[in-house]
C-alpha cells in the first residue's frame, strides 16, 4: 500500500531511483525507530522524501522532536507506536499496512553479551522471528539490520605467531595480506569462539536470523536486504551511564570513552586496546540505507557491508584521537595519565572474547548502489564529541557535585 499523503515541499518534484524510475511514496514500518540509527533515518526520510513512517519502539526520546507531537509540516507523515515486538498483536497489522518493514531492534552492547546472554539471544533471534514471518506471509519487503559481528574472528587471527605473513610493528601483531582479514559478504566465513565464550551469543543469534531470512527468500520468495553495520558513529549514539542510561551500564567503545572524557577519568583500554576497528559517520551510513529503501531492484536479495575501511584504527589509537579532539572541543587539557589498561575479564567479566580486526570489503554496495563513505575519522569524532560535550557536560557536573555533597 503506497501512501497518498502530500509530499514535503522539498520533494515536490518527481525523484528518480538509480535506474531513472520515479520513486513512489512508501509506507514504512520502522521497528526500533527510537534508537540511534532509527532517529537519524527518520530525520532523513522526513526531510528528503515523501515516505510515511510508522515509528515502532518502546521509547521515543531520540525522535520526540518528530512525534511528540509531530510538527505541522509532518502531519500524517510519521506516527509513533509504542509497543514491544515480543508480545504485541498490533505488530502484524502495522506490517500489513506498510510496503516495507525495517527491523532495527536489538540488544547490541558487548557488555550484555556476557552478562545477559539469554536476553541477547532472545532479542536478536527469537524476537525477530515474528517480523520475518509476517513479512514473508504478507509479501512485504524487509530490510533487516544485522551486524559485522557475524564475521567473528578473521582467518588471519588463526595463523601461528611465527607465520611469515605476520609482522610485528609498533607493539602490534599484524597480518598483512588482505585476503586474511578483509570481510566479504559472499565469501568470508563466519568464525566464532567456543561456546563457553558467551561474548559470541550476539553474533551467533544475528547469524542465525540472517540464515532464516535468506532461507525465506529462497523458499518462499521473501524480498529482503540484510545490512551489516561496521561501527556507525555520531550524535545520539548509545547512552552516557547515569545520565540517560543505567549507572552500571557499559555502552560501546566510543560512548565509553566519551563518558570517561566527560567525567575527566582515564580511558580504559581493554587488553591494551590492540583490537582494530573501522568507524563510519552515521549520516554517511544513513545515505546507504536511503539508497536501499528506494532501489529495491538493486538491493533485494543482497547482504551489504556498510562501513568505512579508510577509517581503520586500533582502539588505543581511537582513544588517543578522542583525547586530543575532546581537549580542543571542551577547552580542557587532557589528564596527565589519559589512559589505563584493564583486562577484558575485569571490564566485561568471565567469558569475554574478541575479534582482532574488522575491515569491510565495499565491492558489493559500491557496485549495486554506488555508495562510498565520505567522512574522515577525525571529522566524525569532532562532530560526535561536540554533541556529547554540549548535551551531557552540565548534567554530569551536576551529578558529580551531588555525589560529592552526599558522600
Amino acid at each position: 500500500m503506497s501512501s497518498s499523503s502530500s509530499p514535503p515541499a522539498a520533494s515536490a518534484a518527481a525523484r528518480l531511483d538509480l535506474d531513472g524510475n520515479p520513486i513512489a511514496p512508501l509506507t514504512i514500518c520502522m521497528i526500533g525507530a527510537g534508537g540511534f540509527i532509527g532517529s537519524h533515518l527518520c530525520e532523513k526520510l522526513m526531510a528528503e522524501t515523501a515516505h510515511v513512517v510508522y515509528a515502532v519502539d518502546v521509547y521515543c526520546d531520540k525522535i520526540r522532536h518528530l512525534v511528540d507531537p509531530a510538527p505541522p509540516h509532518l502531519h500524517g507523515r510519521i506516527s509513533f507506536h509504542r509497543l514491544n515486538i515480543k508480545n504485541d498483536s498490533r505488530l502484524e497489522g502495522l506490517i500489513k499496512m506498510a510496503d516495507l518493514t525495517i527491523n532495527l531492534a536489538a540488544i547490541c552492547t558487548p557488555a550484555d553479551y556476557n552478562t545477559r546472554p539469554l536476553d541477547t539471544i532472545y532479542s536478536n533471534f527469537i524476537d525477530a522471528l515474528p517480523v520475518v514471518k509476517y513479512c514473508s506471509e504478507n509479501n512485504k519487503r524487509l530490510i533487516h539490520f544485522s551486524t559485522c559481528e557475524v564475521y567473528g574472528k578473521t582467518i588471519g587471527s588463526f595463523l601461528p605467531t611465527d607465520h611469515p605473513l605476520r609482522k610485528i610493528g609498533g607493539g602490534m601483531d599484524l597480518v598483512q595480506e588482505p585476503e586474511f582479514y578483509v570481510l566479504k559478504e559472499d565469501e568470508s566465513p563466519c568464525i566464532f569462539g567456543p561456546i563457553v565464550k558467551q561474548r559470541w551469543s550476539y553474533a551467533c543469534a544475528k547469524q542465525l536470523i540472517e540464515r532464516l531470512i535468506f532461507a525465506e527468500g529462497a523458499e518462499n520468495g521473501l524480498e529482503f536486504t540484510i545490512v551489516r553495520p561496521f561501527n556507525w558513529i555520531g550524535p545520539r549514539m548509545d547512552f552516557i551511564p547515569g545520565v540517560d542510561g543505567p549507572s552500571e551500564g557499559v555502552p560501546r567503545v566510543l560512548a565509553c570513552f566519551s563518558n570517561n572524557l566527560l567525567r575527566r577519568e582515564p580511558l580504559k583500554l581493554v587488553d591494551g586496546g590492540q583490537s582494530q576497528r573501522t568507524f563510519v559517520y552515521i549520516k554517511d551510513a544513513i545515505e546507504a540505507v536511503h539508497l536501499m529503501i528506494e532501489n529495491p531492484a538493486r538491493a533485494n536479495g543482497q547482504i551489504f557491508n556498510v562501513g568505512n575501511p579508510n577509517n581503520e584504527v586500533t582502539v588505543r589509537q581511537l582513544a588517543e584521537m578522542m583525547t586530543e579532539v575532546y581537549a580542543n572541543v571542551s577547552g580542557e587539557p587532557p589528564l596527565d595519565e589519559p589512559m589505563i589498561d584493564v583486562s577484558s575479564k575485569q571490564f566485561y567479566g568471565e567469558g569475554y572474547d574478541d575479534s582482532d580486526k574488522r575491515i569491510p570489503d565495499m565491492t558489493i554496495i559500491n557496485k549495486q548502489l554506488g555508495w562510498n563513505p565520505k567522512t574522515p575519522l577525525k571529522d566524525l569524532l569532532e562532530t560526535t564529541l561536540t554533541y556529547q560535550h554540549k548535551t551531557y557536560k552540565e548534567a554530569i557536573k551536576r551529578q558529580m557535585s551531588q555525589a560529592s555533597a552526599s558522600s
